[in-house]
């Protein structure tokens, strides 16, 4: 298995740990989404990943209706999406995706975080090139063959197809998001989520008290409501 199964298996109970929190980015995604691409999820590739994803953690129809609906009000305001690059104690490099309608209000706390947990908020590009920037699918497992569909998706970008216990994960680069869900949807196959991760090139591994230093500081960005996804080079 390679990077992206290792780093799904680590994260796994983590992400979309709070149901609240989970609503709440799904609703600022459905906002950017309809804001770029228009309401009607047939004609847009975006919004309908999002509605997928609204499916896969039990988002009510009727919220997501109305979140469609708030979006296509021409006086809502826009969510930005903002990238935070620094380093936490001991080294340990951390990305911060945001979605906001206050950057100022946003750079404050997510600095403020950083200082009172003896980070440093760094320039943009600082820590990004440690990343990778990957998309991912999960689809049914039921009659699919994961590795022929991997050799079948090759050519649309996907990198790595593995099994999990929730069904079939693909993963290939951001860039790919387009071309693997266009070809998932013109062979009929199901898509029960999708979306986007940073994974770490590389992972330091720290000790217990120098793991609690570091989630420390993740824990007081990961409450912040602005915070869509936080990534970190610390070993899990």
């Amino acid at each position: 298995m390679g990077r992206a199964f290792e780093f799904r298996k680590a994260r796994k109970m983590k992400r979309w740990s709070a149901m609240s929190k989970a609503f709440t980015r799904i609703g600022k995604d459905i906002v950017m989404a309809v804001k770029e691409g228009g309401p009607d999820p047939d004609s847009n590739a975006k919004l309908r990943a999002v509605i997928q994803n609204a499916k896969s953690v039990n988002m009510p129809k009727d919220n997501v209706e109305r979140a469609i609906k708030r979006a296509s009000d021409k006086s809502l305001g826009d969510y930005k999406e903002v990238l935070f690059e620094g380093y936490a104690p001991h080294g340990i490099a951390i990305l911060v995706e945001t979605a906001t309608d206050n950057n100022t209000r946003t750079v404050a706390n997510v600095r403020s975080y950083f200082n009172k947990c003896d980070g440093s908020l760094g320039t943009s590009g600082s820590v990004e090139f440690m990343f990778d920037h990957t998309c991912n699918f999960r689809i049914p497992a039921e009659g699919i063959d994961p590795e022929e569909l991997e050799l079948e998706l090759i050519d649309f970008g996907a990198e790595e197809v593995f099994v999990d216990d929730d069904g079939i994960l693909i993963y290939g680069p951001f860039e790919s998001f387009g071309a693997i869900q266009k070809e998932l949807e013109n062979r009929e196959i199901e898509i029960l989520s999708s979306g986007f991760e940073r994974i770490p090139q590389v992972t330091k591994e720290l000790t217990e008290e120098e793991a609690a230093d570091v989630e420390k500081l993740l824990e007081k960005i990961e409450e912040d409501d602005d915070v869509q996804n936080v990534y970190h080079t610390m070993q899990e």
